[in-house]
């Protein structure tokens, strides 16, 4: 059985690789070296579900796509769904430099509420089935960039429970409650369940 992930981010599908080693996924780039598909949805579950189906309309797998995102409590969720397109020019340290400015003045752990979420769908083109789930960590935003590990926005964002940002704490254990990881721990069971997974 072979099931697409459809994300042309090596550091996304090295991460859920090692969330869900017993999913035989193969990457987008296994098959073309060029592939876009234009996240214009209001939230990630119109995000997640088109990247699966064009894409698995597309190669004719199953297929699964994430969409995934940081939502600021005292910005109204913002970067939200547009996490990934928030001052698209720049790189991730400008773009944490920037919501850091944003929180200015902000200094509780309550006024600095924040949470990471992250929508998948997997998508049966025989069928036209598609499965969608979901995973959400907790947290606060730090004050600083802190840390070189994860990637995006890992680096501001420190989990409840921890002292240490996502960008400090080691991968192996980010990977076991992180947002992406709750999200595929949810989908290989319903996978399981409807018979698709063993």
């Amino acid at each position: 059985m072979l099931i697409l992930l459809a994300t042309m981010n090596e550091n996304k599908v090295d991460e859920i690789k090692k969330i869900v080693p017993e999913i035989p996924f193969k990457k987008i780039s296994d098959f073309s070296d060029e592939w876009d598909v234009e996240e214009d949805g209001v939230s990630f579950e119109e995000n997640a579900t088109k990247k699966a189906v064009v894409s698995g309309n597309y190669f004719g797998f199953y297929t699964v796509a994430d969409d995934s995102g940081l939502e600021i409590k005292a910005l109204d969720g913002f970067p939200g769904v547009r996490s990934s397109r928030f001052m698209a020019e720049g790189n991730f340290v400008d773009k944490m430099t920037a919501l850091l400015m944003k929180m200015k003045g902000y200094e509780t752990d309550e006024e600095r509420y924040a949470q990471f979420r992250t929508v998948v769908c997997f998508y049966d083109p025989l069928e036209n089935k598609r499965i969608l789930v979901e995973g959400i960590v907790k947290g606060t935003l730090s004050k600083e960039i802190r840390g070189e590990g994860g990637f995006g926005y890992d680096p501001i964002f420190i989990p409840e429970g921890f002292e240490k940002t996502f960008g400090e704490l080691p991968e192996t254990v980010k990977n076991t409650f992180s947002h992406r990881a709750r999200a595929f721990a949810e989908l290989k069971e319903r996978l399981k369940k409807e018979g698709y997974l063993k």
